[in-house]
C-alpha cells in the first residue's frame, strides 16, 4: 500500500513538473514576442522603464527625478539583477531570471509537499495561478518578491531567524513582505524571527542609505500617488461616469489613475481602511492563543489581502502576492484558507481578461470594464472576510463554536510535524 502511494504521489509530482514546463514556456513565448497577447505591450515595463532605472543605478544613485521610482532601496538589485547573465539583453535576461525564480517557488513548494503530514496543492495551485496572470507576471519583479516571501514562510516552520531575515529583505525590495511576520507563535518563535528581521532590516537599510543617494525618496513618490482605476475604491468611479461624472483618467505615477471631483476623498476613505485593517490585525494578534504550524501562512495570506483590497492601487502584477502565500496555505493539511485560496485563483483568471485584454474597456469605464472590475474586485472583497473568519476562528479561544481543539505542541505548533524546509 505504501508503495502504491509513493508511485501515486510520484506520478502527480511529475505530471505538476510537465505542466509547469508547459505554461511557463508559454509564458516565455509571449514576452519574447513569439506570438503577442491582445491589448498593450506588457513587455515594455521591462524594456524601457526598467531599463532606465538601471542604467541611472549603474551611475551610483537612484532616479531621484522619476516620480514613477516608488520602490524601497533593496529593489535596486531587481533592476540591476540582468547583470547576472551579461551574455543576454536585458529584458531577456530579466525574463529569464523571473522565470529562474518561478522555478524556485516551485521547488520549494513541491519539496514541502512531499514531506510528511503535508500535500501537493500548494504547488499545484502555483502551477495553475502564474500562468493565469499572462505575460505581465514575467514583465514586472513581483514574482521575484513573492519568491522571498515563499521562502520565508517555509523557512520559518523550523528556523524563525531565516524567516525573520528574509522578511527583512522582503520588505526592503516591496513593502509588502513584512506581512509574513504577523503570524509567528508567540514566544520564542516570535522573538527570533521579529529580532532577526529588525537586525537585518536596520543594517541592510543603512547600508542602502550610505551608499546610495536618495535610498528612500520612493517615501514621498508614494505618498502623492491616487487613486488607481484597478483597485477597490476606483469602482466608485467606473459607476460614477455612468452617471455623468465630470472626472477623468490620467497617467499619473506610472499608473492610470482617476482624477477629478471626490477622488482625494475615496483615496483617503481607503487609507483610513487600511489603518482599520491593521488595528483588526492588532486584536487578532492580542486575542490569538493558539497557533499551528500553518497559523502563520495563514495570517499571512489574511493580511496581504486585508491590505491589498484596502489599497489605492491594485495593478495586474499584485495578484502573484497573494497567490504565493495561498500557495503555502494549501502546502499545510490543517490550513483552512482552502476556499478564499480558490476564489483569489478565479480572480486572477480574471485579471488577465481585465489586463491587457480588455484594458481598454476598463479605462472608458463601459460596461464591459465595469464588470470585469466588479468581478475581479468582488472576489477579492469575497475572499478577505473568509480567511479573516477562518483565520479568528482557528486561533482565537471561544471561536470555533464547538470545534474541537487541535493538540499543540510544546513549540506552539499543532496538526503536522515542523517538516518543511
Amino acid at each position: 500500500m505504501t508503495d502504491r502511494t509513493d508511485t501515486s504521489g510520484r506520478g502527480i509530482r511529475a505530471l505538476s513538473l510537465a505542466v509547469w514546463g508547459l505554461t511557463r514556456a508559454v509564458l516565455l513565448l509571449c514576452v519574447f514576442k513569439v506570438f503577442t497577447v491582445p491589448g498593450p505591450d506588457v513587455t515594455s515595463d521591462v524594456s524601457v522603464i526598467y531599463r532606465g532605472w538601471y542604467e541611472v543605478l549603474r551611475t551610483g544613485t537612484y532616479p531621484l527625478d522619476d516620480v514613477t521610482w516608488q520602490y524601497p532601496p533593496a529593489a535596486a538589485l531587481a533592476m540591476l539583477s540582468p547583470d547576472l547573465l551579461p551574455f543576454l539583453e536585458y529584458a531577456s535576461a530579466f525574463f529569464v531570471l523571473v522565470l529562474l525564480c518561478d522555478a524556485l517557488v516551485f521547488g520549494l513548494l513541491l519539496y514541502a509537499g512531499s514531506r510528511p503530514g503535508m500535500r501537493d496543492a500548494g504547488a499545484w495551485l502555483w502551477v495553475a495561478g502564474v500562468p493565469l496572470l499572462g505575460p505581465t507576471v514575467y514583465a514586472r519583479y513581483d514574482l521575484m518578491v513573492t519568491a522571498v516571501a515563499v521562502a520565508a514562510l517555509l523557512a520559518g516552520v523550523r528556523h524563525p531567524r531565516v524567516l525573520g531575515a528574509l522578511a527583512a529583505f522582503g520588505t526592503l525590495l516591496k513593502v509588502w513582505p513584512v506581512l509574513v511576520l504577523v503570524g509567528t507563535a508567540k514566544g520564542g518563535a516570535t522573538r527570533r524571527s521579529w529580532s532577526a528581521a529588525a537586525v537585518t532590516g536596520a543594517v541592510l537599510a543603512l547600508v542602502a542609505a550610505v551608499a546610495v543617494p536618495g535610498a528612500f525618496a520612493f517615501l514621498t513618490f508614494q505618498r502623492d500617488r491616487g487613486l488607481e482605476i484597478e483597485s477597490l475604491g476606483a469602482l466608485v468611479f467606473h459607476v460614477a461616469r455612468q452617471f455623468g461624472w465630470e472626472g477623468r483618467v490620467e497617467l499619473r505615477y506610472g499608473s492610470m489613475e482617476f482624477a477629478g471631483p471626490h477622488v482625494a476623498l475615496v483615496s483617503t476613505l481607503a487609507l483610513a481602511l487600511s489603518v482599520l485593517a491593521f488595528g483588526w490585525l492588532l486584536v487578532w494578534r492580542l486575542r490569538a492563543r493558539t497557533f499551528a504550524v500553518h497559523t502563520p501562512a495563514d495570517a499571512a495570506f489574511t493580511a496581504v489581502l486585508l491590505f491589498t483590497v484596502t489599497s489605492r492601487v491594485i495593478s495586474p502584477q499584485y495578484m502573484v502576492w497573494p497567490l504565493g502565500v495561498a500557495a503555502v496555505c494549501l502546502v499545510f493539511r490543517g490550513s483552512r484558507m482552502a476556499l478564499p485560496a480558490c476564489l483569489v485563483l478565479v480572480a486572477t483568471a480574471v485579471t488577465l481578461l481585465e489586463f491587457p485584454l480588455g484594458f481598454a474597456h476598463v479605462v472608458n469605464s463601459d460596461g464591459a470594464g465595469l464588470e470585469l472590475m466588479a468581478v475581479r474586485n468582488g472576489l477579492l472583497l469575497l475572499a478577505t472576510p473568509i480567511a479573516g473568519r477562518r483565520l479568528w476562528r482557528d486561533t482565537v479561544p471561544g471561536a470555533r463554536q464547538g470545534r474541537a481543539a487541535e493538540p499543540v505542541s510544546p513549540a506552539g505548533r499543532a496538526d503536522t510535524p515542523a517538516s518543511a524546509p
